[in-house]
């Protein structure tokens, strides 16, 4: 009797795992790029920055997984996630701004 090859190994789920992350992270250039076309300019909206955060953090733990073999993608990742952490805050402080009726 054959065997039934088993899918759902440790090594696929990461995999599925990384291939999440780049997903997460890919789509927001189209989520950008429809964004832009709605508005018939150029606008980077605020999910694209989530979007950036959360593809970015998953891409890291993944290429940790990977040890050396993972290490040009750590290195990749360590500077977007401070560039992606920092426009979250800036959103946050423009909408409480905003809220306030503050300038900016």
């Amino acid at each position: 009797m054959a065997q039934v090859p088993v899918l759902l190994t440790t090594e696929n789920i990461w995999l599925l795992f990384g291939l999440f992350g780049q997903t997460m992270f890919a789509s927001r250039f189209f989520i950008q790029l429809f964004k832009s076309e709605m508005a018939g300019r150029s606008v980077i909206p605020e999910i694209f920055w989530y979007l950036s955060l959360g593809g970015g953090l998953i891409t890291l733990v993944y290429s940790i997984h990977l040890g050396k073999g993972g290490i040009p993608f750590m290195l990749g990742q360590f500077g977007g996630l401070f560039v992606y952490a920092r426009n979250i805050q800036l959103v946050f402080r423009e909408k409480k701004r905003a809220k306030l009726g503050t300038p900016t």
